[in-house]
């Protein structure tokens, strides 16, 4: 049962602005809520494209989107080849570049993929170590954990799960590999919990949260993906189209805000320059200057939205 409750669903749609006659792109599918809402939105001249990368969010999404199919289109795709899959719809160009009214974008791993324990996301349930959205991919955690460098898995652990202790784990983890393969969520998480310093697993949480998230992240090449395809839905869209972003933890919403930045800003001169020669002119705007957060609500509702932060920019006319 792929079941998913959608975080920020009224206020990422709200803010795409959806036009009956528009072009909507959702690069997360997921559970479907947010492209439920759009296509509900949608009239017949409308379209809808939704990528994920899960098999079973795209099998179940065929149901849950059953009245609108047509003016759906799914696609089985990491969101990364964005402007390729895009191009293989037919979507109207210019200068050779897909153009649509709206994308959104739901970061993350979606409730499903972390309660199925066969999926190995978790750490709660002792399952096999994979930790792959698109199981058809090669890299699994279990690849990592025992096939990487002590080094490498640190630095993992300390760039991406900013786990303070990432050196003892990972030395851990080399230790203990060399006694048999780490082939479990549940060997993983005791091997991580006992590397911590005791005093340390009383806060915070699970203590083998964070490298649980490094390694998701690592596998998937989440924030590669992100950057890839945040530059990519900026050039594909429309003038007057936007760009929804949910993101759920500081890297995520780093990334976002940078790219979102550069394209919000306009001159490049030196600031000494007496007057602009770069000619250069905003890509984007803010629509909201600080992110949407849950309300109480919601969060009571769904905890893991605890985290989530929706931004939006809207894309400008060419400059003169």
């Amino acid at each position: 049962m792929f079941h998913h409750v959608t975080v920020l669903l009224e206020e990422a749609v709200n803010g795409l602005k959806v036009k009956p006659d528009g072009i909507y792109v959702d690069c997360t599918l997921g559970g479907a809520g947010h492209s439920e809402l759009i296509a509900s939105r949608l009239g017949e001249g409308g379209r809808l494209i939704a990528f994920d990368q899960d098999e079973s969010a795209i099998e179940h999404a065929r149901g849950r989107l059953a009245p609108y199919m047509d003016r759906v289109t799914l696609i089985r795709s990491n969101f990364r080849h964005l402007e390729e899959k895009l191009l293989e719809t037919g979507v109207p160009t210019h200068e050779g570049v897909p153009q649509v009214d709206g994308i959104l974008f739901d970061l993350g791993v979606s409730s499903p993929q972390l309660d199925e324990a066969e999926r190995g996301f978790g750490y709660r349930h002792d399952a096999p170590l994979d930790m792959r959205m698109d199981r058809a991919s090669g890299l699994t955690a279990a690849d990592i954990v025992n096939g990487w460098d002590e080094r490498e898995i640190a630095d993992i652990l300390d760039r991406y799960g900013e786990e303070r202790f990432a050196r003892r784990i990972a030395k851990a983890i080399v230790e203990a590999r060399k006694r048999r393969p780490i082939a479990t969520t549940g060997e993983l998480a005791e091997l991580v919990k006992e590397a911590i310093p005791a005093a340390a697993r009383r806060t915070g949480g699970h203590p083998a949260r964070r490298s649980f998230q490094a390694l998701r992240i690592a596998v998937n090449d989440e924030l590669g993906a992100e950057e890839d395809a945040l530059h990519q839905a900026v050039a594909c869209l429309k003038p007057g189209g936007r760009v929804a972003v949910i993101t759920f933890h500081s890297l995520e919403d780093r990334i976002c805000k940078q790219i979102f930045a550069k394209y919000v800003q306009s001159c490049t001169c030196p600031p000494d320059f007496p007057m602009c020669v770069c000619g250069a002119s905003s890509t984007l705007r803010l629509v909201n200057r600080k992110p949407i957060e849950p309300g109480a609500e919601e969060i009571a509702a769904n905890p893991r939205a605890r985290s989530a932060k929706l931004r939006i920019a809207e894309k400008l006319p060419p400059g003169p």
